[in-house]
């Protein structure tokens, strides 16, 4: 008699949940660029934020979009932030030096999308009997 071997499927009821990445909340923070180091984290931070930042140029402009790349050198001058701006299908790269000021403007479009959000819908949706329940992302609006 062969034996056959069976692999349970997890529940999502019953799986092990690991903790996430906490992101900070930033939206509508306006960080006070006064040193060098404080401009570097606020744009490593601008970097890994999933909506858009206004860049305030010392030259008066600003520039607001969203950061999807970024050079970090010894230099000010020699570091740069890569932007798509709201308004452009077009990509711009600016200096660290030409940066005045910096705002995170954007809504976070994944801001309360983490796992354990929607496992907790899940579990709600199942407690109240609806059938058919997927694990399709949602919408980013």
């Amino acid at each position: 008699m062969s034996e056959q071997i069976v692999a349970a499927v997890p529940s999502p009821d019953t799986q092990e949940v690991a903790a996430g990445f906490e992101h900070e909340q930033l939206e509508g923070w306006i960080p006070q660029l006064t040193s060098e180091e404080e401009l570097r984290i606020a744009l490593e931070k601008a970097f890994d934020y999933r909506g858009d930042i206004q860049l305030t140029l010392k030259d008066g402009s600003i520039v607001e979009g969203y950061v999807f790349d970024r050079r970090s050198a010894a230099a000010l001058a020699g570091s740069a932030v890569r932007v798509i701006p709201a308004k452009e299908r077009s990509k711009r790269t600016i200096s660290y030096a030409d940066i005045a000021a910096l705002a995170f403007t954007g809504r976070d479009t994944a801001a309360g999308k983490s796992f354990e959000a929607w496992m907790k819908k899940y579990r709600e949706k199942k407690a109240a009997g609806e059938k058919g329940i997927g694990i399709e992302a949602e919408p980013l609006d």
